[in-house]
């Protein structure tokens, strides 16, 4: 999201988006970059009702940050967007 836009406006054309782009109810890859050993982990993936399929959490070269990547089926662009706004609370939370 551009630091200029309205939050509601980047999500109503992120919605469109996800709408147009996939048949629902689909399978959606969350992405997010996290410090190493984040307790936040934990709280993202309460999100999720700890899932254990679909989950891969990679450590970078230096072991400062750790990519987490769920794949997990969501039944609409809604239970997307709900997801990345809940994340959006979480300081220090990369959302790609």
């Amino acid at each position: 999201m551009n630091l200029k836009e309205n939050p509601d406006d980047f999500y109503e054309r992120f919605q469109q988006q996800l709408e147009n782009s996939q048949k629902w109810p689909g399978m959606y890859m969350f992405k997010f970059i996290l410090k190493f050993n984040s307790k936040k982990i934990d709280k993202i993936m309460d999100l999720f009702n700890n899932p254990t399929n679909g989950v891969s959490l990679v450590n970078s070269s230096k072991n400062k940050f750790q990519s987490l990547t769920i794949t997990t089926v969501m039944k609409s662009p809604l239970e997307v967007l709900d997801i990345y706004k809940k994340v959006s609370d979480f300081e220090g939370v990369i959302i790609l």
